[in-house]
């Protein structure tokens, strides 16, 4: 249903006032009180509940999926804010879809509860031992794997030793839900699916691997177990969602719901799941999701052109001060250098998937990219560009390179990351830091301004993509050209070549 902001008294959102809110909203249908657990996720951020939760709710809606329902979870201290926020409401959320043609408001109802945050994440685990549990989700953004450059657990890395010291008091997802496997076994109940939901290429493999390289560490009969009888599927999630700020929280009470955490999202959504459940899962077909043996070229065209092609858009769009996604796409020279660098630069490295040509797909993306509603910041996008530049990026450029072909387009946008990194704007205002490893990357952006293979030499991030001489010698004319002529005439020099 389509629903315009008004002035209006806004009703506190909790179960008992769902009767009460706008007549235009779209409300839960099924008796919440009756639902049963079944799946836990772990980081309740705006994307899971504008996704996996609307998906579940789509099938709850229907009379389906009613023993699935979600118990949310965390293991950040920002985790425990929001299960204040969601407890205080019943852990209901408001979707608002933003679509130049109108706004569609509802309300979902899914998730039915929020394990209390703990340091050392003990009722996560009983959480998880529970063997209704059958799913244990996951959204803990794509640097929250503990990989290395390639593509191997970081057992260096201080959270991953505590976990393997501590084994029964672990500080991330991952050492819970092995500690749970470990109890679940002990008490002769079966393994529950993992089940990656963040933009990570094979995201099922990067979890099953994180998994069981730790359990190798805590216990090595553990392992064997878990990798004999559970099972971590890879899919495929696709949907904008912006965070939420003050814009976002008064419009959703101009529209007569008090929501303490409410999400906007674009009007397009899409998840690709293998169908490889140790335990059984939700009908999720019947609420439209794909399921089908090969995620990996969706994913690869998803990841490829959209996030990659975030990365393109944000830097130079922060170094200009432009403030969206959307901003960047109404810019007639960013939105000519996103085409130009997707056209030559990724597309060629993109198979079709049944049904979409590449260029289709690039069509739609520019066209969900150009939405003026979707409040998309560039800061967002921008962030924690150490893993979202080896990721989405640096897997194309190390095609391009292999194959001969064109780097150009790639090499800029590495080079824009590195001028973005050095923390100010072409106005001489400071960016904020943006990334978890900001000091670092400030300090080689710095010094790369006068030797460019500074930056390349950060091996956690470009392993020996930084030896390859025509890259460097790409990237080193793209960053002195940046600092020497701005972004403006850089720009201009790639557009016209």
């Amino acid at each position: 249903m389509k629903l315009h902001a008004h002035e209006a008294a806004a009703r506190a959102l909790r179960n008992d006032t769902l009767g009460s809110l706008p007549e235009a909203v779209e409300v839960p249908r099924y008796d919440r009180s009756a639902l049963t657990p079944g799946i836990v996720h772990i980081g309740v951020g705006n994307f899971h509940r504008a996704h996996q939760a609307w998906y579940l709710h789509k099938l709850m809606q229907q009379g389906l999926a009613q023993d699935w329902a979600i118990i949310g979870a965390g293991v950040r201290p920002g985790d425990a804010m929001m299960r204040e926020k969601l407890l205080a409401q019943d852990c209901l959320t408001t979707l608002i879809e933003l679509d130049p043609d109108g706004t569609s408001v509802e309300v979902i109802g899914s998730m039915i509860g929020f394990v209390e945050v703990h340091p050392h994440n003990q009722p996560l685990i009983a959480a998880l031992t529970d063997p209704r549990i059958r799913i244990v989700s996951l959204t803990v953004t794509e640097g929250g794997y503990y990989q290395t450059a390639t593509g191997a657990l970081d057992t260096d890395h201080p959270d991953i030793q505590h976990d393997i010291v501590h084994p029964d008091r672990p500080v991330t997802a991952f050492g819970a839900m092995i500690a749970a496997y470990a109890a679940r076994r002990a008490a002769g109940h079966p393994a529950f699916t993992g089940q990656c939901c963040d933009n990570l290429q094979e995201n099922g493999a990067v979890l099953r691997r994180t998994i069981l390289s730790l359990a190798e560490r805590i216990d090595p009969d553990l392992a064997a177990w878990i990798e004999q009888n559970a099972s971590f599927p890879n899919a495929m999630v696709d949907c904008i969602v912006p965070a939420t700020g003050p814009a976002e929280l008064s419009f959703v009470q101009q529209l007569g719901i008090a929501d303490a955490a409410p999400v906007t999202h674009e009007n397009y959504r899409k998840w690709v799941i293998e169908d490889a459940f140790c335990a059984g899962r939700p009908p999720w077909e019947d609420a439209g999701v794909v399921i089908t043996d090969d995620v990996h070229t969706h994913e690869s065209m998803k990841i490829r052109v959209l996030n990659a092609g975030h990365q393109v858009l944000a830097n130079a769009g922060e170094i200009l001060g432009l403030e969206t996604i959307a901003d960047c796409m109404a810019d007639p020279q960013i939105s000519a250098f996103f085409n130009k660098v997707e056209t030559d630069g990724i597309l060629p490295h993109v198979d079709p998937v049944p049904g979409v040509t590449t260029q289709d797909y690039l069509a739609l993306i520019e066209k969900r990219f150009a939405n003026p509603l979707i409040r998309d910041t560039t800061r967002r996008v921008a962030f924690d560009g150490s893993s979202r530049h080896p990721g989405f990026l640096l897997p194309i450029l190390r095609e391009a390179i292999a194959a001969g072909q064109s780097i150009d387009g790639l090499a800029l946008v590495e080079a824009l990351w590195a001028r973005m990194c050095a923390g100010t704007r072409e106005t001489g205002d400071v960016i904020a830091p943006n990334d978890p490893m900001w000091t670092e990357l400030q300090t080689v952006a710095h010094a790369a301004r006068t030797d460019p293979q500074a930056w390349l030499l950060q091996g956690h991030i470009y392993g020996d993509l930084g030896q390859d001489d025509r890259f460097a010698a790409s990237f080193a004319r793209w960053l002195d050209m940046l600092w020497a002529k701005g972004v403006r005439a850089t720009l201009a020099t790639y557009l016209s070549g």
